[in-house]
């Protein structure tokens, strides 16, 4: 039950972190280029804006991942503890939209939607409806999104890695 709770605030800390920072500016881990490179030298028609979960879970996928996972064993902490993935990342976190992955996973795929622009449709809707609060005289202008990216932030350990 403890690792669902902690893929479940993994999941939470980071749609607030694209949600609240242009997603092509984040960096997740020391090792994002190396970790990009690989992932599209192995992976280079992986459609990543909508992810078939059989790409991903089926036992050839299994072992095309595999050795691409293991080479971040003792590089990248914890690279196969289960997280939370998006199959559509237009979208937040939801039992329907949800898959369970390890992190390097996570780490890789995530990585290529930022760097790809996939993620940006988040973060450009919440900055959306943000101003349209503040159009609006409503409480949320452009201060709660400062906000926002001050509570990412704070979810950002000293290694530089995000706490995923």
């Amino acid at each position: 039950m403890a690792w669902a709770m902690r893929a479940m605030q993994h999941a939470e800390v980071y749609y607030k972190l694209i949600s609240s920072v242009d997603p092509q500016f984040l960096k997740l881990t020391k090792v994002d280029d190396q970790i990009y490179s690989e992932f599209r030298e192995n992976f280079e028609k992986l459609r990543i804006d909508v992810l078939d979960p059989e790409e991903l879970k089926s036992e050839s996928a299994k072992e095309k991942w595999r050795p691409f996972c293991l080479k971040f064993d003792g590089i990248v902490e914890d690279f196969n503890y289960g997280t939370l993935l998006r199959l559509d990342c237009s979208q937040g976190y939801t039992e329907e939209n949800t898959i369970f992955a390890p992190r390097i996973q996570f780490f890789a795929i995530e990585i290529a939607r930022n760097r790809e622009g996939c993620n940006k449709a988040v973060y450009t809707s919440v900055k959306d409806k943000e101003e349209k609060g503040a159009n609006n005289g409503g409480e949320k202008g452009a201060d709660s999104g400062g906000e926002t990216e001050k509570e990412a932030n704070k979810e950002i350990n000293k290694s530089g890695e995000t706490a995923m």
